[in-house]
């Protein structure tokens, strides 16, 4: 039989068995079980991941002339949890009062190290925190208000009426300025600062084919720590539609605080470069682009439009050389983006009017059903064929093929599209490229309208410039066909992807979508153009000194969104080619609802005329030499 004592005993050592058990179960939890999940909380607790962010790419023309590029900076924090740390915050006290101690610069780096220590003892002993806490944040102030261009109470108002734990005080510091900075808090010992290393775009000509361009934007996200962190991205145009090669890939760097919360010196494992961007290269050429944005600037103010575009492109290749729309912005500034962010070039549609009539003249020149100087009845101006009536401004009897367009007649358009037929007619259209998007390398790109309805009515105006709605660059890339060797292709802005070193990545090759014409039919479409802007043509005011031109008028009421169209607005163009026999470039300008009153709102006395500057201009540039000879000027000159 047990005794008492013995029992006891037993209870004893059963709780010590079973709480020892307990605790050794706990051991063995954190040990092996949650051992990851505490040493992850560790690492939290004592290391510090900076974002090093990577240089976004460079856009340049197709002579590597810059037209956007990053600028490093960075931006100013500041953590309230460190900033009211007594613990923290008098280490700065101590390192100001070490400084002012005697000898203190013939103190190797170890001794002024402990010197620091014991006067952070002395202060968190004598010290209240919230004297430890207020002392330290005018000192703070005091030292880095000026490197950053605020007055102290500027600098002290801002951290202490912020709210949150983690808020910027300084955005978009140079790079030399916000190296200044981290040299002042990290040899001063000041704490609660920190820098996020960012990236600013800057556009060079920033007036200039901003809707081509485009432009960068930042988006909020969050860090590991939960930490707010911007990112630049690209928003718009180019900046956008090319932004996984020219965003590169960041890279980070890994501090260590120690148990005191202060930074101490990394390893070589800890740090991993960032890898910038590629530069990629557009088609464009900025000092073409110069002259279309002046003269299309000049057209309007004449003119009195505020809206309209330019596009200017190598019928060869297809790639764009200049583009231009307006309402635009500056790119740097960015104001009123949200109303003049439109890009009028590859976004509006409208009606293209007498532009379009190469459709059914090139479609039947195609198939043999007619020839230059095939004979056209057009009626005297009125022509029904049951439910459609068809009239022109200009009545005529008979025209030939080549003066149906020279003349930009409908009646006489509209017949030889009766010979093509209507199926044929819609599928020339669609062989142009109308009624679907071009492909080119930009976002919001309109498919425009070119459907067949089936109806009479509607293939007769199709014919001639309504039912039926367009971009301006569809209708360069169409008149492009006509210019080369009948293939459609597909217009790009960018020629290459190249590294930093000048390495060519990867080069975009000119694309044919398919052939619209045979080669002789479009040298046919050419000479026919080419009245177009000689005499009796409807657009004599194309004409370029030296050069033939070759080229068509459009003019169209302007359609009501509300139905029906507008009763004083126009839409008048013209797009063109230059030297007729072998075009260099096609230029497209259209001028939206003109208000002038000083000449006759049409395509050949608004667009025409701009079109004749930019080409003069471009002939200079380009160094193209004069096939026509030019008749010198005779006139005298009074004074």
């Amino acid at each position: 039989m047990k005794s008492p004592f013995q029992g006891r005993c037993v209870i004893l050592c059963s709780i010590l068995v079973l709480g020892l058990s307990g605790l050794s179960y706990r051991l063995v939890q954190i040990q092996l079980v949650d051992r990851q999940r505490y040493a992850e909380s560790s690492r939290k607790a004592y290391h510090r991941v900076e974002r090093l962010t990577a240089v976004r790419g460079s856009i340049v023309d197709r002579h590597e002339e810059v037209l956007a590029k990053s600028i490093p900076v960075a931006t100013v924090f500041v953590d309230k949890n460190h900033l009211q740390d007594p613990k923290l915050t008098s280490y700065g006290l101590a390192y100001q009062q070490a400084v002012a101690e005697p000898g203190w610069e013939k103190l190797d780096p170890t001794k002024q190290r402990r010197l620091i220590h014991s006067l952070r003892g002395e202060i968190l002993a004598g010290e209240t925190a919230e004297a430890i806490v207020n002392k330290h944040l005018a000192y703070a102030v005091g030292i880095l208000a000026r490197p950053l261009g605020l007055r102290r109470e500027e600098l002290r108002a801002r951290i202490e009426k912020s709210r949150g734990t983690w808020v910027p005080i300084a955005k978009d510091l140079p790079e030399d300025v916000a190296d200044n900075l981290r040299e002042a808090v990290d040899q001063n010992w000041i704490q609660g600062f920190d820098f996020q290393n960012s990236i600013k775009r800057w556009y060079t000509a920033p007036n200039h084919a901003t809707h081509l361009i485009g432009f960068t934007g930042e988006i909020e996200t969050t860090d590991d720590e939960g930490k707010p962190e911007t990112r630049v991205v690209g928003k718009f145009g180019v900046e956008a539609a090319m932004e996984e090669y020219l965003a590169g890939r960041d890279g980070w760097r890994e501090h260590c605080r120690d148990a005191y919360g202060l930074l101490v010196p990394g390893t070589s494992a800890s740090l991993k470069p960032p890898r910038a961007g590629l530069n990629v290269q557009l088609t464009i050429d900025m000092n073409l682009q110069a002259i279309v944005e002046e003269e299309l600037d000049g057209c309007l103010t004449e003119f009195e439009s505020d809206s309209g575009a330019v596009v200017m492109m190598d019928p060869k290749t297809g790639e764009v050389l200049a583009m231009a729309s307006r309402p635009h912005f500056n790119l740097n500034l960015r104001e009123n983006v949200a109303t003049n962010g439109f890009n009028y070039a590859i976004q509006s549609i409208y009606e293209p009017g007498s532009t379009i009539k190469i459709v059914a003249t090139s479609g039947a020149l195609n198939e043999g059903l007619v020839r230059p100087q095939t004979s056209i009845f057009c009626h005297n101006g009125y022509y029904q064929n049951g439910a459609v009536v068809v009239r022109d401004d200009h009545p005529a009897s008979s025209l030939t093929f080549e003066g149906v367009l020279q003349k930009s007649n409908n009646i006489g358009t509209y017949k030889t599209g009766l010979q093509l037929g209507s199926k044929r007619f819609y599928e020339y259209l669609h062989r142009y490229g109308f009624g679907r998007k071009t492909g080119i390398q930009l976002s919001g790109e309109s498919a425009g309208s070119a459907r067949d309805t089936g109806n009479d009515v509607d293939f007769s105006r199709a014919c001639f410039g309504y039912a039926t709605s367009v971009t301006p660059l569809q209708l360069a890339c169409a008149y492009s066909a006509i210019a080369s060797d009948g293939k459609l292709r597909k217009p790009h802005i960018v020629r290459a992807l190249v590294a930093n070193d000048g390495t060519k990545v990867e080069s975009y090759q000119p694309e044919v979508v398919h052939e619209v014409l045979s080669p002789s039919a479009a040298a046919k479409m050419r000479k026919a153009l080419e009245k177009v802007v000689a005499t009796g043509g409807t657009a004599t005011r194309a004409a370029v000194p030296g050069f033939k031109v070759a080229g068509k008028t459009g003019t169209v009421m302007k359609h009501n969104p509300k139905g029906g169209y507008f009763s004083n607005k126009r839409i008048v163009s013209f797009v063109g080619m230059m030297p007729a026999e072998e075009p260099e470039f096609v230029c497209i300008v259209v001028v939206d609802a003109p208000r002038t009153t000083k000449v006759n709102q049409y395509g050949g006395t608004i667009a025409a005329p701009a079109f004749a500057k930019i080409a003069q201009r471009a002939a200079t540039y380009m160094n193209l030499k004069p096939t026509e000879p030019v008749k010198a000027d005779t006139s005298v000159t009074t004074r």
